[in-house]
């Protein structure tokens, strides 16, 4: 299990140690943070509200049955939903300058929240979306039994199951932490000054973003392969464009893979292992204090990537959106020819 939480324990534990920790605060950053992680977050807010909530309301509404792919996603959007509501509390934390107001249950309900879509929704379910297209479009004869509607909600259910049970620890210690009189968030958790974290922690790396990598890399790599072969037999099928849309969610599912997720665990990777080696200096630990706040920025931001994966996915969502757009920019266009009239006749 990779916890935030138990790198900003090992930053704590290592300013305090540090010999010169009278002057070393990992908190300097504030004074640009209070003013960026707000607006940041309210844009990600606002976005992923919109974003998900319609991919939600568009899949309900389709007549046609589910298949493995629309589940798979419902879950993701799901999870970005739930993340989403969770929001609110962190904009207002960081307004009050990492002052929590709420308590410490809301603040473990942040937390949970917050871990359940990193590792469940987004992780979890883009391996798993990138494993079902693989089945559809590489083995489309074999194996389909795991693409079969009954199959994929008990792998949904096994996938909240399994991280649930890697987030539940964080129920029975408080998420708070008293630091210059003010009460912080999921910024530090006691493991006790455990000599293994940094190995747990590259461990945990390993398993939760190295080995979803590979997968859906092999899984992009086959798929590409099967589409020029398909190419090369026949140009122009029905087919061949649902594997180019199929081709197309994979790339951008490894593009936001990537992109969000990538930053913050090669980020932990390598102060991990330069952890193990030496003690880091009072500027390295501000230094990685400040890349690791801004990476996790950039895997919260996952959740509005993900409705740009929906609208290549399913043709309901896309129209949907496209529909949504035409119609605001038709109003737009009333509404300025109304008002060109209006100073026209006066």
């Amino acid at each position: 299990f990779l916890s935030e939480m138990a790198v900003e324990n090992i930053t704590h534990d290592l300013s305090e140690n540090s010999p010169n920790q009278s002057s070393c605060d990992v908190f300097v950053y504030q004074k640009a943070a209070v003013v960026i992680f707000p607006i940041f977050y309210s844009l990600v807010f606002l976005i992923s509200a919109f974003g998900n909530s319609l991919v939600l309301y568009v899949l309900c509404q389709r007549k046609q049955k589910f298949n493995s792919t629309s589940i798979y996603l419902v879950n993701l959007a799901l999870s970005d939903s739930l993340f989403t509501l969770a929001l609110p509390g962190r904009i207002t934390y960081y307004i009050r300058h990492f002052d929590w107001p709420f308590g410490d249950l809301l603040c473990k309900v942040t937390t949970l929240l917050f871990f359940a879509n990193t590792y469940a929704g987004s992780i979890g379910f883009m391996t798993c979306i990138s494993l079902d297209r693989y089945l559809a479009m590489v083995n489309p004869h074999q194996l389909q039994c795991l693409r079969s509607v009954k199959v994929v909600r008990r792998i949904c259910c096994l996938v909240w199951a399994l991280v649930s049970l890697q987030i539940a620890p964080l129920l029975f210690h408080s998420m708070l932490h008293e630091h210059q009189e003010k009460r912080t968030c999921m910024e530090y958790f006691n493991f006790e000054g455990s000599p293994n974290i940094p190995y747990l922690l590259l461990m945990g790396c390993a398993i939760s973003f190295c080995c979803p990598l590979a997968i859906i890399v092999a899984c992009y790599a086959k798929i590409n392969l099967k589409l020029r072969a398909v190419v090369t037999e026949n140009s122009v099928t029905v087919r061949l464009g649902r594997n180019h849309r199929a081709n197309t969610v994979i790339l951008l599912i490894l593009l936001t893979f990537i992109m969000c997720f990538g930053p913050y665990h090669v980020n932990i990777m390598q102060f991990m292992f330069r952890r193990i080696q030496f003690q880091p200096t009072c500027e390295e630990l501000r230094a990685f204090k400040v890349s690791l706040q801004i990476t996790v920025s950039l895997m919260n931001f996952n959740c509005c990537l993900d409705p740009v994966i929906y609208f290549f996915a399913i043709k309901t969502y896309k129209k949907q959106v496209m529909n949504l757009f035409k119609d605001y920019l038709n109003m737009f266009g009333a509404a300025k020819t109304t008002a060109e009239q209006s100073s026209t006749n006066t």
